[in-house]
């Protein structure tokens, strides 16, 4: 590792020990970077220092920048940092808030001034927001006012954040008030390219959440690796996506790729698929990225809108289903590109271009990754088997002062969790996760984290949780739960029970469908057979008896 212009050395020393890390691949051409490296300048300030800084960047509802606009922002920001908040180089920082030109400034600004990102979803709560800057020793906190309650009550768990600062509530000590006289110039912190500039938290399928650590050096990698060789957008493109900033296809579709090649971007704060249409029609938008769902979903109002101005549209998220990928092809003649990422390998890592684009397979590895399918012992299969997807490349997995580190990577490769089979041909497909998240409309779900959630309601003695097939969602998350003495089941019980989850985590991770249950099949030693669920899930889909759905 070069030396770290890290003052604050916690990222450093608590990566796993070099060991335990997976093999990187630096060998071709485009992914070989200097031993300093900041990534933020690479991404904006070059683009003003070539005569581009009056380019478009940016496009929101709410405000546009150009490149040199922005740039005075971050820099703003970045001397807000050091001047009044007291941030030194390495120190992890928390960011909070939708999709917007503010978020991605701060982000820039984080990494511009030498810190490390720890972004999070605007719908988790108090909890859950607690955890990562505890875990992280996260001492500054930027939020969007409107997203302060649950912020406040996490603040109040997390006796280290020592600053926590608002934005767009107009007060005294808002952003705002303190961007006003900060200078516009900052020269950007002379970072490694091995140094840590973002944890990405990940809620994982067990147990607890798992911040993933990359390098500056990585950041341009995953656009250097996949957008480059298989998105292969240029600079006319203008970009929109629906995945929040906090996951890093989000951060990688609709931030990093076009800024990477000095493009433009759309932001919205609410990008569902009613929100989508109109917006690709009124910013002529030529690139999208979201997940199979929201595909699904607009298939039944393109009539209504003018998608004529796409040229490329993204699927990841979830695996994207042959009959949707038919439908949109034949609807705008555009093959959606399927891929597969993982946010410890920080983006896509397989998938195809459109002109080698096989409908129902995820594709090939991305130039300069390998993949392969390896069993339970970590050996290599033929083509034909059914196994574990093993992949190295320019990116991977370095946990957080985390023990799993040894079960993500094995004899240096990442093992994604994804069942996958090889044909012949080179072409991965996808069979299923190997444990128990819950993909649905492009959000991951831990299983145990909703059973947890479910758990602390006195009516619930026991429960279980896993995906159900969803037409529509592709999964929904479905509990089984076994009632306390004195509680009699129903839709009202059911409608209490659904509320109390969203109360205690994020409401998107609440069950839609509730089955109860006299008891929950188990193992001899008494552990929860989660595969017996989804057997009974599949079952009752296909009998029509899915129950509860809401």
């Amino acid at each position: 590792m070069a030396y770290t212009a890290h003052v604050d050395t916690f990222a450093k020393d608590n990566l796993p020990p070099q060991d335990q890390w997976p093999v990187f691949l630096h060998d071709r051409p485009e992914l070989q970077y200097p031993e300093r490296l900041n990534c933020a300048a690479a991404f904006l300030d070059r683009w003003v220092e070539e005569g581009r800084g009056d380019e478009i960047c940016i496009l929101s509802p709410s405000e546009t920048l150009t490149y040199r606009a922005l740039q005075e922002r971050v820099n703003r920001i970045c001397n807000v940092l050091v001047d009044k908040l007291g941030f030194v180089t390495g120190n992890r920082v928390l960011l909070r808030s939708a999709n917007n030109p503010m978020m991605v400034a701060l982000y820039l600004a984080v990494l511009k001034a030498g810190g490390v990102v720890v972004a999070t979803m605007p719908l988790l709560r108090a909890r859950e927001i607690a955890y990562p800057i505890n875990k992280a020793k996260i001492t500054i906190a930027f939020c969007d006012h409107r997203l302060k309650d649950e912020m406040e009550k996490a603040h109040a768990m997390a006796p280290g954040l020592a600053h926590v600062v608002y934005w767009g509530d107009g007060s005294a000590d808002s952003l705002e008030a303190m961007l006003v006289d900060a200078s516009p110039e900052f020269k950007a912190v002379d970072t490694a390219a091995d140094d840590v500039c973002l944890i990405g938290f990940t809620s994982g399928t067990t147990g607890e959440p798992k911040g993933t650590m990359h390098f500056h050096r990585d950041m341009l990698a995953v656009c250097d690796a996949y957008a480059a060789n298989v998105l292969r957008a240029d600079q006319t493109d203008r970009f929109i996506g629906s995945p929040p900033l906090a996951f890093t296809f989000g951060l990688g579709g609709i931030v990093l790729f076009p800024m990477r090649i000095g493009a433009s971007t759309v932001l919205l704060e609410k990008a569902g698929p009613d929100d989508l249409l109109p917006a690709i029609a009124q910013y002529r938008v030529t690139i999208c990225f979201t997940a199979p769902t929201a595909y699904r979903a607009m298939l039944s109002k393109l009539k209504d809108h003018d998608v004529s101005s796409l040229r490329k549209c993204v699927s990841a998220g979830e695996p994207l289903p042959k009959d949707t990928f038919k439908a949109w092809k034949a609807a705008t003649g555009i093959s959606l590109m399927d891929g597969i990422g993982a946010t410890e390998m920080l983006h896509i890592f397989i998938a195809a271009k459109e002109d080698d684009i096989l409908p129902g397979a995820t594709g090939k590895p991305v130039p300069g990754y390998e993949a392969k399918i390896v069993d339970d012992a970590g050996r290599d299969l033929p083509p034909g088997a059914i196994g574990r997807l093993a992949v190295r490349g320019p990116t991977g997995c370095r946990y957080l002062a985390d023990d799993r580190q040894r079960k993500y990577v094995q004899n240096g490769w990442n093992i994604s969790g994804d069942t996958y089979l090889l044909d012949e041909d080179g072409y991965f497909w996808y069979q299923a996760r190997s444990d128990d998240m819950i993909v649905s409309s492009g959000y991951n779900i831990a299983g145990p984290e909703v059973e947890a959630a479910l758990l602390t309601h006195p009516a619930v003695a026991e429960c279980g949780v896993v995906g159900a097939p969803d037409d529509g969602r592709g999964m929904i998350v479905k509990a089984y739960v076994v009632l306390r003495d004195g509680f009699a089941p129903g839709a009202e019980l059911t409608k209490v029970l659904q509320e109390h989850v969203k109360a205690e985590i994020a409401p998107y991770k609440y069950p839609r469908a509730i089955d109860y249950v006299e008891a929950l099949p188990k193992t001899q030693t008494g552990k929860l057979q989660r595969f017996a669920l989804r057997q009974m899930a599949e079952t009752a889909r296909e009998s029509g008896g899915q129950a509860s759905v809401a």
